[in-house]
Formats: structure tokens, C-alpha cells, sequence
């Protein structure tokens, strides 16, 4: 257990059995995160410059990002107390606005930039989402004692966001955040109504069913369901008072609690599934979110079990440094959970789960005794037909398993060659105790094809004389009759690649120019390939020793330190360079996450 750099409130097991926490440590948390990151603040309060590498954005917009992902902290925290300020939070960031938008866009130590297409400058969208939510829920403190001129100034910086083209996915809920911000305190007009209706359409055309979103057209299904796709229009409706917006999306997000709360493992962690997981403990915010509109399927005891459970999980295993601050990574420091946008103030998009605070401290979110977390229950297995995902709990353990036939990070009008799969979304499988392997490293947990030696691309490329890489499970590679079951070798024995000892599925693709028959038949659902171009494996992995691994759950290679594992090249059996590439650990194990790692970060 890594200590705090702030001091908690004494635990409390007679209401908390199973995580001793109660709302006093939520605000004790709240407030030592602020306070560590209000020592990095610019003079005029305009900009929260953390340490760290800078993103691809620029260090002005890590500036606005530290500033406006901790104001929804402060927020929540201000809000939830029903305006009780002990630490002055709100006149800081009151002044901070005022400076950011005096002369916004200059070049200079305090104006904020401006908001831009996702495609010039687009990370200030994203932040102006959380500026406008936080003056929503404070408005009678912050807002409301602003001089009309700053006002007047602070609309003009946020209507960049109605005014610019976002990402085609979750960032369409950041005007709509605008928006609703701007028609509460009475500056609605025809443009903030359009940049609601348009995500709200948005919204109809994402939904999958089953209280699930595809984060775009493609079929990216992750984290971002919980802490933007519901959270954004729940919260919405619960401030607003809207009972329609209220009706169908708390609905939604009820349903899609049925199975989320399920992917909590018994230690508290959330699956290790999908892009920016260094957002670590937002995870929590969707169970939050429906503990305080009441839109939810689960008991307030069990809602408290899980987001007490996910925030101390990872308060205890290293998320905080030091300095109090939050660092880029899942437990500590972790590169291969970082994305190409994380910067150093990028964490506090955990900020989300401090949503929970809305809840005053005589909710029975609250107030309820501590309640088992369904993975603490009973063993159980949920197939979720919509986004292509199995669920599997294990009490004796405390792991969750997800088995994924449908998620992947591919856009629809993009391909994708197998060579360089997302990790977080490619592979077979995930946990709640383990990650998948880095993309650095050899792919594990995963199929893929090789023809003539190159890996097929996602979509036809004749140009390139490669076929489609056919999608896993649904429909897909595995549903065919001679892959059910998880071994098999269409090729014919395999030599030193294959190993039918107890361990995870792995497979692996060779170029095999002397084997004179084809592998699959026309018409038997694994395309028509000539003789020689390539063929298909199957085949199990060997369980490893590796240097001080250890057998975890399913038989999972388990490190003790953090990181993909170290790999080594096997030869063919047929001669072949190209054989499987076999790392210490596998499955859905890959880098364990429990230990001495640190590090990462994504938007």
C-alpha cells in the first residue's frame, strides 16, 4: 500500500464493511488532490501547469486541461456541500476564468486559447466541457458574482465549442455540455439549440442496445460509455429538471449498470479495457451518476461498495505520488496505457467520479451499509449480445474476465493492419487483474493473418494483394466449427510453435509457400486463398516460467512487476522466420498490473 501525502479520516466498518470509507474521505480526497495541484497554478489562476511530459496539444492546453478537469472536482465537492467552501476553491478558480478569458488566444502566461476544430487545436473542446459544468453546478457562488464583462467574455470562449467541428465520436457532449450550461443561466439561443439537438440525434445513431454505446460509427465500445456517454446527458437531465431526457437516458444508463457494475473486481479494480485508462477511478462515475439521479438497478449499498472500492483500489497502489498529485499511468507510471494525446494534467479526468458527492451526506448512497459487489457474489457469466461482450466473474478470486467478440478501434471508413491493433481493444480477452500485452511487444491474446508474410489489412487492398482480416467470434473466425473449442491447426502440425499443454489460446500465422494443398474449402466461411499465399493456426501457448512469474487466474502468466513481458522469436517447425513469437505470460493475462508499475495517460 503506497501512503497518501494527504491525511483520510479514520475508517469506518461498522457502515463500510468492506472498504471502511465513507463521504468524509471523498471529501478529504477531493481536497488533498486540489491542493497538491493548486501549487502548480499560474499567477493569475488562469492555468494549472503540472509536471510531466507535455501532450501533442502544447503546454497552454495542458495548462487549460490542469484548470478546467480539477474544476469539476471543486465543483462537485462545492455543490455537493450545498455551497460550504472551507478552502476557497471557488474565488481561485473564479479569478482563474476571469484571467484565461481577458485576452484568449494570445500568446501569453494566462489566456486560454481558443476553441478550434478537433483536426487544428481541438483539446480546448474538450476542456470547455468541463469549465461549463463546473459554472453550471456553481453557479449561485461563482457565476452569479461574476461582473457582466468576464461573463460576457467567458460565453464568448465557450461558443468556440457550438462554433467548431469536434471528434466524431463522445466529443459531440462537449458543445452539448456548453450549451446546456449556456441556456441554464439564460444565454440559450438557436446555435446551443442545435448543438444539443445534434448530439442527442448522435446519441440514437451510437446506441447498440443493452445500456451500450459504440463511441462513434464504428463499434469501440469501453469506458467512455460510463463516463461520457450516459454521464453527460444524466447529468443533464438531473440539473435541468428535464423529465423526458431524464426518462430515456437514465433508462439507458440503468440498463447499462446491470452488466458495468459487474466488471469490478473484488480488490475494487475496474476491467483494463479500452483507450485512456489513465482516467483510472472515473471509472466509478456512471455508478455514481445513477446513485444520485436514481437511475440505477443497484442498492445504495452496493453503489457505495464500488466507487469507495475503485477510488481507494487505486489511492492505494500508487495513482498518487509524492507530491499529491496524479500521475500518467494505472497503478504508477505505465506507457504502454498511455495515448498519443495524454499529457500531465490528463488524470483528472477521474475528476468524473467525484459525481457521487452530488449526493448529500444524508443519501442513502451514503447512509446504506456496504453491500457485497456483484463480482463478490455468486460466479457468473453475462453475454451482452449488443456490443459483442462476455462477462465472467469468479468469486473464489475476485477476477472478472471479459471476453470480447465485438469491440476494436477501427473507424469505419479506416483500415487497420494487424500489425499494429489497438491492444487495448484487438485482443480476445481482458480482467480486472491483468492488462493486455503492449503494443511494443509480441500481440498475445490474438489472431491475426499473415499472407505471403505481411499481416492482412482490415478491409481489401488489392493494391497490396491482401484479403480481409476476419473479425473474431459473432460472425467471425471462431464461430467456424473447426475453430470452436480454441485448438486447432488447419495447417497440419506446426513443430515448436505448437504446445498442447493447459494454457491461453494464441494464435499465430506463417507464410508456407511449400505446402501444396489449400487450407480452407470455397464456401466454408474462411475465404477462397490459393494454395501457398499463407495458411491459419490455431495453437496454445506454452505456459512459461519466466523470471519470477508466477501461475494467476485461468493459468494467466502473472508478473510481479509491472510492463509488457519480456519476449523471444521460436522458429517454425516449418523453417520459417515468421513463427509465433511467444511472450511470458498470455491469454487475457499479458503485463500483469499488480505490483511496482507506474505510468500512463490518454483523453
Amino acid at each position: 500500500m503506497s501512503p497518501l501525502p494527504f491525511p483520510l479520516p479514520s475508517e469506518d466498518r461498522a457502515t463500510s464493511p468492506h472498504t471502511g470509507w465513507t463521504r468524509a474521505h471523498w471529501e478529504a480526497t477531493a481536497d488533498g488532490l486540489l491542493d497538491a495541484a493548486w501549487k502548480w497554478s499560474t499567477p493569475g489562476r488562469a492555468l494549472l501547469d503540472l509536471p510531466g511530459r507535455p501532450s501533442r496539444s502544447g503546454v497552454r492546453s495542458d495548462g487549460l486541461e490542469g484548470y478546467a478537469r480539477t474544476f469539476l472536482t471543486a465543483a462537485f465537492r462545492v455543490a455537493g456541500a450545498k455551497g460550504e467552501d472551507p478552502h476557497n476553491w471557488l474565488e481561485r478558480y473564479a479569478d482563474g476564468l476571469t484571467a484565461g478569458t481577458r485576452t484568449a488566444g494570445r500568446d501569453d502566461a494566462e489566456s486560454w486559447p481558443l476553441i478550434l476544430d478537433h483536426t487544428v487545436f481541438g483539446q480546448p473542446m474538450v476542456e470547455s466541457a468541463s469549465v461549463a459544468i463546473g459554472l453550471r453546478l456553481t453557479r449561485p457562488w461563482l457565476w452569479d458574482r461574476l461582473d457582466g464583462a468576464t461573463q460576457d467574455r467567458a460565453e464568448a470562449w465557450l461558443r468556440g465549442a457550438l462554433r467548431h467541428t469536434p471528434a466524431p465520436n463522445n466529443w459531440y457532449l462537449f458543445p452539448f455540455s456548453v450549451a446546456g450550461f449556456l441556456e441554464s443561466v439564460g444565454r440559450g439561443d438557436a446555435e446551443t439549440a442545435r448543438a444539443r439537438q445534434r448530439a442527442l440525434d448522435l446519441l440514437e445513431v451510437w446506441y447498440r442496445g443493452e445500456g451500450w454505446y459504440a463511441d462513434g460509427d464504428g463499434r469501440a465500445f469501453d469506458h467512455y460509455n460510463g463516463w461520457a456517454l450516459h454521464l453527460y446527458p444524466v447529468l443533464d437531465a438531473y440539473l435541468s429538471g428535464d423529465a423526458e431526457l431524464s426518462a430515456l437516458h437514465g433508462a439507458r444508463l440503468s440498463e447499462h449498470l446491470e452488466s458495468f457494475s459487474l466488471m469490478f473486481g473484488a480488490d475494487g479494480a475496474p476491467m483494463h479495457f479500452g483507450r485512456s485508462l489513465t482516467y483510472r477511478f472515473a471509472a466509478g462515475a456512471a455508478v455514481g451518476m445513477g446513485a444520485v439521479s436514481g437511475h440505477t438497478p443497484l442498492a445504495p449499498g452496493v453503489s457505495r461498495r464500488l466507487v469507495s472500492g475503485s477510488l481507494r483500489y487505486f489511492l492505494e497502489r500508487g495513482a498518487v505520488g509524492e507530491d499529491g498529485l496524479l500521475g500518467l499511468g494505472w497503478h504508477g507510471p505505465h506507457d504502454a496505457t498511455l495515448q498519443v494525446y495524454s499529457g500531465p494534467s490528463s488524470p483528472y479526468w477521474a475528476s468524473k467520479a467525484f459525481v457521487a458527492l452530488l449526493a448529500p451526506a444524508e443519501h442513502p448512497l451514503w447512509t446504506a451499509r456496504e453491500e457485497p459487489a456483484p463480482s463478490e457474489g455468486p460466479d457468473r457469466v453475462l453475454s451482452l449480445p449488443s456490443p459483442g461482450l462476455l462477462v465472467q466473474s469468479t468469486r473464489a478470486d475476485g477476477v472478472v474476465r471479459l471476453h470480447n467478440h465485438g469491440s476494436d478501434h477501427v473507424r469505419p471508413h479506416e483500415g487497420e493492419t494487424a500489425d499494429v491493433a489497438d491492444p487495448l481493444y484487438a485482443r480476445l480477452a481482458y480482467s480486472t487483474a491483468t492488462g493486455p500485452t503492449a503494443s511494443a511487444n509480441t500481440a498475445d491474446n490474438h489472431l491475426s493473418v499473415r499472407v505471403g508474410g505481411l499481416p492482412e489489412q482490415q478491409g481489401p487492398d488489392p493494391s497490396a494483394g491482401r484479403g480481409t482480416r476476419r473479425r473474431l467470434g459473432l460472425g467471425g473466425v471462431l464461430a467456424h466449427p473447426r475453430l470452436r473449442g480454441g485448438t486447432a491447426d488447419l495447417a497440419g502440425p506446426a513443430g515448436g510453435e505448437r504446445d498442447r499443454r493447459p494454457g491461453t489460446v494464441r494464435t499465430a500465422c506463417a507464410p508456407d509457400p511449400g505446402r501444396a494443398r489449400r487450407v480452407p474449402r470455397r464456401g466454408d466461411g474462411l475465404g477462397d486463398r490459393p494454395a501457398g499465399r499463407g495458411r491459419l493456426r490455431v495453437v496454445r501457448a506454452a505456459r512459461l516460467g519466466g523470471a519470477g512469474g508466477r501461475t494467476g487466474p485461468a493459468g494467466h502468466r502473472v508478473h510481479p512487476v509491472g510492463g509488457a513481458a519480456p519476449a523471444r522469436r521460436r522458429r517454425g517447425g516449418d523453417g520459417t522466420p515468421g513463427g509465433a513469437r511467444v511472450a511470458d505470460g498470455g491469454g487475457g493475462s499479458g503485463a500483469a498490473l499488480h505490483g511496482g508499475e507506474r505510468g500512463e495517460r490518454g483523453r
